[in-house]
């Protein structure tokens, strides 16, 4: 099975030197600044928790699974000590407000924690993210009592939280949920109606779990306008916070999935469930975005984790792997070489770490704003962080779910057969990844959310402040040349066709929608291009000076120089797809599917 290694030496470069996050803290309000060393004795002890209890709990929840049975779940065995063991060494308080038990540390360092999390084994770690994203909610949405009677339960990890958005009959169209809220005269709210694949939504490791519930009041709009959010415990919670009877919540089943095994995927029935409004009545879907938001954050670094995971293990299997002779030979005196060795084997490694590298450095830029817009010394370095937030969040989530897909095929590709079979653990990340590209949100969604929301509706205002820094980075003294010219090609091409879609998107009704994931994945290879590119101006000062990491800072800037010139000119292909427009799709009679 694969033997998961936190690549700290990787952190540190991506937290240090290319964001300096010990520096950004200093910057920020209402939450304690971290020094070098504190920062990185944090993140080591964090490994060694991923690497030491979670990576051989990951086969372990494949295998087993979670057991339903009379409506109650337990999880494979193991994951519960674990969780107990995490939430008792605070964890889960790392980031979160003090007023409520928390820490107070910065949300970036809560999030490089998150990486190794997922990446040692993705569906344990889904428990703590959920309840996460339900912290945030409360701390967002809830009234002041609210907050004083749930979420000091929740940080300290005895409780746990989840997200019931859909039902059988909507999927991602949350404006056909039939699910109703009845008001009570004590102002709560009586909740009834099934939501379907809630992750999460029953298990044995906490005492209690909150749902947070999209549900209509009785009278209220149709469509997305008639939607509020509520907040219903499985088992009632008095007033002083002790726990009184079950709440009329049941789990009517679980799914019988692909992958992500070890983590329950509900049908919860509610049955006049009590329930407390969160923010005002008709507006749930905008207070769910909260925690839609963060977690299509942590859907990115599932998939970045993935990727990490894949090419640890296929790096390891093709150094030791022999067969086939290389030109030249790396061994004349035994009958085969290496693999690793093999023009076609480094292309898939290195595609690989090309991307599990540069996730990392997406993703941890874009916990760097989230600090930012909660934590920002001023409203306008609020409202700016928030901004660019907005227009990186869908690019982020679909490109590296898509890229972490890509790694997980790959690594199945590098062990050949022994990739297809079970006990190398490679088609485990295979079938783990791949809901990452379907839940919060599928990426046609993420990419008709960025199209449409977050360059369109602004005529490109936000869009043009990133091309902007980024093609100032290309033409810098900091930049190497040679490497920067393709990416500042692909940013003119990118700034081209956002104007071509702008101008003809009123005369082709389907033009966006036909473009939409294409424009995603083009977006997603330029921005990551951006950031190898600032990697490898970084490789080269420590190279010109002489480092004694010679090895770390070459291999740095020699994947930076293989994505750019042999993966970002895939968004050429994905451009000249935009340009064929939708006539290719949408005039095919629906009689051309026939068989």
């Amino acid at each position: 099975m694969p033997i998961y290694q936190a690549p700290q030496r990787d952190i540190r470069f991506v937290v240090h030197e290319l964001l300096d996050l010990p520096g950004h803290y200093q910057q920020l309000q209402g939450c304690e600044p971290l020094e070098r060393e504190t920062l990185d004795a944090i993140v080591e002890e964090g490994a060694k928790f991923a690497e030491e209890v979670l990576s051989p709990l990951n086969p372990v929840g494949d295998q087993h699974g979670c057991q339903w049975q009379d409506g109650q779940v337990s999880t494979p065995p193991g994951f519960a000590e674990a969780y107990r063991q995490f939430a008792a060494n605070d964890w889960l308080a790392l980031d979160k407000d003090p007023a409520y038990g928390g820490q107070g540390l910065p949300p970036s360092l809560g999030s490089v924690i998150s990486e190794l999390l997922f990446s040692a084994n993705h569906a344990w770690t889904m428990y703590g993210n959920l309840s996460g994203g339900a912290i945030s909610t409360l701390s967002a949405h809830a009234e002041e009592t609210l907050k004083q009677r749930f979420l000091p339960p929740l940080i300290e990890g005895r409780w746990s939280g989840t997200m019931c958005l859909t039902e059988a009959h909507c999927g991602s169209d949350l404006g056909l949920l039939r699910t109703r809220a009845q008001p009570q005269a004590d102002g709560s709210y009586t909740i009834s109606g099934s939501k379907m694949f809630i992750s999460a939504g029953e298990h044995d490791l906490t005492e209690n779990i909150l749902h947070l519930v999209l549900a209509r009041i009785e009278g209220a709009p149709a469509g997305v306008k008639g939607i509020s959010l509520f907040l219903v415990p499985k088992i009632a919670v008095k007033l002083d916070g002790s726990l009184g009877a079950a709440n009329g919540v049941s789990c009517g089943s679980i799914e019988h999935k692909l992958g992500i095994h070890g983590n329950a995927t509900c049908v919860l029935n509610f049955d006049n469930a009590s329930g407390y409004l969160l923010g005002e009545a008709n507006r749930g879907l905008n207070a769910m975005f909260t925690f839609i938001n963060e977690s299509r954050l942590a859907v990115a670094q599932q998939g970045q984790g993935h990727a990490e995971a894949a090419f640890q293990a296929a790096l390891r299997y093709a150094r030791e792997r022999i067969q086939m002779r290389a030109t030249p030979r790396l061994r004349p005196e035994q009958p085969a070489d290496p693999i690793i060795s093999h023009p076609d084997v480094r292309r898939m490694l290195l595609t690989q770490k090309a991307y599990a590298e540069s996730g990392r450095m997406l993703t941890y830029a874009c916990a760097q704003l989230v600090d930012v817009l909660h934590h920002g010394a001023s409203a306008v370095d609020r409202a700016a962080a928030e901004r660019r937030l907005a227009l990186l969040t869908p690019i982020t989530k679909g490109f590296l779910t898509e890229a972490g897909n890509e790694a997980a095929q790959l690594g199945i590709q590098v062990f050949g057969g022994h990739g297809y079979i079970r006990e190398w653990g490679m088609e485990q990340i295979a079938r783990d990844v791949r809901i990452t590209s379907i839940y919060e949100g599928t990426n046609s969604i993420q990419g008709l959310d960025l199209l449409t929301r977050k360059v369109l509706a602004d005529n490109g205002e936000a869009l043009n402040e990133l091309l902007t820094e980024i093609e100032s980075f290309c033409n810098s003294d900091q930049a190497p040349t040679a490497l920067a010219q393709p990416l500042v090609r692909q940013i003119a091409a990118w700034r081209q066709v956002s104007l071509w879609l702008s101008q003809h998107q009123g005369d082709d009704a389907d033009l966006v929608g036909a473009s939409a994931f294409d424009y995603l994945m083009l977006a997603g290879y330029c921005l990551v291009g951006y950031y190898w590119l600032r990697a490898a101006a970084l490789a080269e000062r420590q190279l010109d000076a002489g480092s004694s990491e010679r090895e770390f800072y070459l291999g740095k800037r020699e994947t930076a120089r293989f994505y750019l010139q042999r993966l970002l000119p895939r968004a050429t292909l994905h451009r000249e797809l935009i340009g064929s427009g939708s006539a290719n799709l949408m005039d095919i009679p629906d009689a051309a599917f026939a068989r």
